[in-house]
């Protein structure tokens, strides 16, 4: 039984939470898919954590289904490994501790393995589960994309253009000075990934457990009948509960970004993975802001995923040198303060789907920004003194009329409003401080005095 044969996906793209998004639960351990000697450890690991635990609390800890935790659980008896203390009528109300030999086993399985949480999902259902929310399946439209980005100020064209590059699902490379609204123009392009995929726990592979559910990274979304990320007060019965149904990610990183973090991460402590950043992307975007800044150079960057970018498709190692396929389903955005030729040649820019500069803004523009900031921050706004930071100050010193400038300066106003218990609005007095807190000009008199004095020999 695969992801793809179980699960209805009929309704993730308008948006909605169907609760058949994740496949339908197991009905034997046959069908599981993972070692028998795997459940019975995970099961004497929890046992030994926590002490004492009734079938229900198993089934919620390790998210399989009543009926499998207690066919393991019988197992367990029967070698004794666990015993049973009879509080009621059924085998529900049994109440379950680990022996002295269960205890033994359970504390070999964590020498090896610290993992004791929800049960993984195997690679092959994995595989097919993001094979069947691909990025590939949606489609974006004129009219979804400019509604999306309404309200914000962005050109139009610019906002078509990230709609087509969407489409392509090939890999985007904004570029531009900075503060032209690059990393802000790719985290919300999240608005445009609609419906909802399923995150594993975990996954197993080759007998170890790589984590892959993130909470920094994976959003989970409220089910009918049930909480956000599926922490029901019951394990239902009908759905696998070790798949959780999480908004689109999106992943960022930036100038930390070193080639050791696109692999595998192992904790020699807990003896289990952590998935890399880009595994986490997977069914969403994944955002390299800064590309250039990185310890590694963009080309031992593009060369670490030329295969995952062409095929779609990623390949990682464990510890112990064995290797397998990952799928590599994402948006990949880059985003960078550098000159496209300072990154790479023209036939290495190729592998870049689409490329696009993002600028200063016009003058219009800067001031729907201005106005909006000021609305936000609920400080007064002047038309008299915004022409008055245009002539005086953007004009005269050569400053773009950049799209990150407005926030920083009205927040400075704010900020000394604050401070001295005055009204917070824009004048030529407010916007003059904010504008010497925020740069640096060349050529500074306050430093050229003092580097002077410094020369001077002393008397």
């Amino acid at each position: 039984m695969t992801a793809s044969a179980d699960t209805d996906h009929s309704n993730a793209r308008r948006g909605s939470v169907p609760v058949a998004l994740r496949p339908r639960a197991p009905r034997d351990l046959s069908r599981l898919g993972l070692p028998h000697n795997f459940l019975v450890e995970l099961t004497g690991k929890l046992l030994f954590l926590r002490g004492r635990l009734r079938l229900m609390e198993m089934a919620e800890a390790v998210r399989l289904p009543p009926s499998l935790c207690a066919e393991v659980l019988r197992f367990m008896r029967s070698e004794r490994y666990v015993e049973a203390s009879l509080q009621g009528a059924t085998e529900a109300d049994a109440e379950y501790k680990l022996t002295d030999a269960g205890r033994e086993r359970a504390v070999e399985a964590l020498e090896r393995c610290q993992y004791a949480g929800p049960a993984p999902v195997t690679l092959s259902e994995y595989q097919a589960m993001v094979r069947a929310q691909s990025m590939s399946h949606l489609l974006l439209d004129a009219a979804s994309v400019r509604k999306a980005f309404e309200g914000l100020v962005i050109a139009r064209d610019t906002v078509d253009q990230m709609g087509a590059a969407m489409n392509s699902g090939r890999a985007i490379l904004l570029y531009g000075p900075a503060g032209s609204g690059k990393t802000f123009l790719a985290e919300h392009l999240v608005s445009l990934l609609p419906g909802i995929i399923a995150v594993p726990h975990a996954i197993l592979v080759g007998g170890e457990v790589i984590q892959v559910f993130d909470p920094l990274v994976h959003t989970p979304v409220a089910e009918a009948g049930g909480e956000a990320g599926g922490e029901t007060p019951m394990v239902r019965s009908d759905i696998d509960e070790r798949w959780v149904p999480c908004h689109r990610p999106v992943v960022i990183t930036g100038g930390e970004l070193t080639l050791s973090m696109l692999d595998l991460q192992f904790d020699a402590g807990t003896r289990y993975y952590q998935a890399p950043p880009h595994l986490k992307a997977n069914g969403g975007l994944f955002i390299v802001d800064d590309l250039g800044r990185q310890l590694v150079s963009p080309r031992e960057l593009m060369n670490r995923w030329i295969v995952p970018l062409d095929r779609r498709r990623d390949y990682l190692s464990l510890h112990n040198g064995f290797k397998f396929i990952v799928p590599f389903d994402m948006t990949v955005v880059f985003s960078t303060n550098l000159r496209p030729d300072q990154l790479a040649d023209e036939a290495f820019l190729r592998r870049f789907g689409y490329k696009m500069f993002l600028g200063p803004t016009d003058r219009e523009s800067y001031r729907r920004i201005f106005k909006d900031t000021c609305e936000e921050l609920q400080v007064h706004f002047d038309e008299a003194a915004f022409e008055w930071l245009l002539t005086e100050r953007h004009q005269k010193e050569g400053r773009a009329l950049l799209a990150c400038f407005p926030r920083d300066l009205v927040g400075r106003v704010r900020d000394f409003s604050l401070y001295e218990s005055t009204p917070a609005e824009l004048s030529p007095q407010t916007l003059a401080r904010a504008w010497s807190t925020y740069f640096v000009a060349p050529g500074d008199a306050r430093w050229t005095s003092v580097a002077e004095s410094l020369s001077e020999p002393s008397r």
